[in-house]
């Protein structure tokens, strides 16, 4: 079978069952094509027409397959996407035929949404990609396979095809048990956590009556997502002779990927990150202790103290370990350098 990455989009393929043929249209059809396509996309062709048999459109995706049935398949080039490209600086790790690695900065919004219909790294990648986006789902836009909150930073893949864009969905929802995927983060956080190193395993959903706020869930629950955290102290600042410190560094992978898991989970444990005006904003008081200079850098930390710093994946066409880190942002080396003054 040919390379699933060859771009098919704008084509026909003649496709013939053999004796062994069996099943539906759709699945039989979504086998031959191999990974091209996934089978929802395929059904979607069925049932707009572009399959034939004897010159006449099959519109049913599951129809039985026969020995000797000859399927006509067109693959129409992918549409224009909604979002619009627009011309925003982007920070580019890696780029390649299938996928792009970028530095995401505080501030920017990945995917458009209510209220912010622009300026968002979608818009960035459309206009940067162009024609190197084969469509995704039959869209020439890129593929979103993991997102970072607006205000955290750091390390980010994207897909500019359907084959990649499953491949690393896959990934990520493997969440590294099999699969080489890995992610870690560098977070401020007050206080300092009673272990050096530890695990926080609790489920998360919506908060009762903010659809925007997550929180801690009984395992129970019917809207209970399961979500761990690892989380390693590697630094403390302001340490006292008690063993206790105002705030501290600390380094978390995540065995899940569930939306605000850090910053709840470290709230959860009573240590939440610093600038985080939705779980933390209760300890803001702390920073009255610090000296003036110190108090100030603080306080003017405007977005959670987050920075996804590393990112481990396996190439989608080559199988190659693609490793990637970034070191922290300005913002927050001046918050950590403050804070150990």
């Amino acid at each position: 079978m040919s390379d699933p990455f060859k771009q098919a989009a704008g084509n026909r393929k003649v496709l013939t069952a053999d004796e062994t043929a069996e099943g539906r249209l759709d699945a039989w059809l979504t086998a031959q094509v191999g990974e091209e396509f996934s089978r929802s996309r395929i059904k979607a062709l069925i049932k707009d027409g572009q399959v034939s048999l004897r010159g006449e459109p099959v519109t049913d995706p599951q129809r039985k397959v026969r020995n000797g049935d000859s399927f006509e398949i067109t693959l129409p080039e992918p549409e224009d996407p909604t979002p619009q490209g627009e011309d925003i600086p982007l920070d580019i790790l890696h780029e390649d035929e299938d996928l792009i690695v970028i530095s995401k900065p505080s501030g920017l919004v990945v995917h458009p949404g209510s209220g912010n219909w622009t300026g968002t790294l979608v818009n960035a990648l459309i206009h940067h990609c162009g024609d190197t986006l084969s469509g995704i789902g039959g869209v020439r836009r890129p593929g979103i396979v993991h997102r970072l909150d607006k205000d955290t930073t750091g390390v980010m893949v994207v897909a500019k095809n359907d084959i990649a864009h499953r491949h690393l969905s896959l990934q990520f929802a493997d969440h590294g048990r099999t699969m080489p995927l890995e992610r870690a983060y560098q977070a401020v956080v007050w206080g300092r956590p009673r272990s050096l190193t530890g695990t926080v395993d609790a489920p998360l959903g919506r908060a009762t009556g903010d659809r925007t706020r997550r929180a801690v869930k009984r395992p129970d629950s019917h809207d209970a997502d399961e979500a761990i955290t690892h989380y390693e102290v590697i630094e403390r600042f302001q340490e006292n002779p008690d063993a206790t410190a105002l705030a501290s560094l600390v380094e978390c992978h995540l065995e899940t990927g569930r939306t605000h898991q850090i910053r709840v989970h470290m709230a959860h444990i009573g240590h939440p990150l610093l600038g985080d005006t939705v779980y933390g904003a209760g300890f803001k008081t702390k920073a009255n202790r610090l000296p003036e200079e110190v108090r100030k850098v603080v306080n003017g930390f405007n977005r959670q103290a987050l920075h996804a710093f590393m990112l481990q994946f396996e190439h989608p066409r080559t199988g190659e370990l693609m490793h990637f880190e970034v070191p922290l942002p300005d913002d927050m080396v001046e918050l950590v350098e403050a804070l150990r003054g």
